[in-house]
């Protein structure tokens, strides 16, 4: 059975061609280490809440859209050596300056998860 990382991000919609870039280098850079796939996907209907929704989580700002995104891996042992090997990459390929990217990564959040269906 596989391990997920899971991310949810805001992403201003003027950063869309830029963030899907990143998306797309980092895609080859996850596979490069270990990873089965990687979803990225752009926001088309997802409705605030008044309780608690992905726009509640991230804390979305006008002109902003969520991104949902994860990666499966074929184990844990596999996402940790995987996911440090390519910190270590993007670190190369963007430099550790925030203001690189084309996200707020202080309204992001991840996590790992263990699948119990799989179908």
């Amino acid at each position: 059975m596989a391990y997920v990382q899971g991310f949810l991000l805001p992403v201003p919609n003027a950063n869309k061609a830029k963030y899907t870039e990143m998306a797309e280098m980092g895609s080859r850079i996850f596979k490069k280490h270990g990873a089965l796939s990687v979803f990225e996907c752009w926001g088309d209907d997802v409705p605030d809440g008044k309780v608690t929704s992905f726009p509640l989580a991230v804390k979305l700002e006008e002109d902003e859209t969520v991104v949902f995104s994860w990666i499966v891996w074929p184990d844990k042992a596999t996402s940790q050596s995987g996911m440090d090997a390519s910190m270590k990459d993007f670190e190369t390929e963007l430099g550790s300056d925030p203001s690189n990217m084309p996200f707020d990564g202080k309204r992001m959040m991840w996590g790992f998860f263990e699948p119990i269906v799989e179908d």
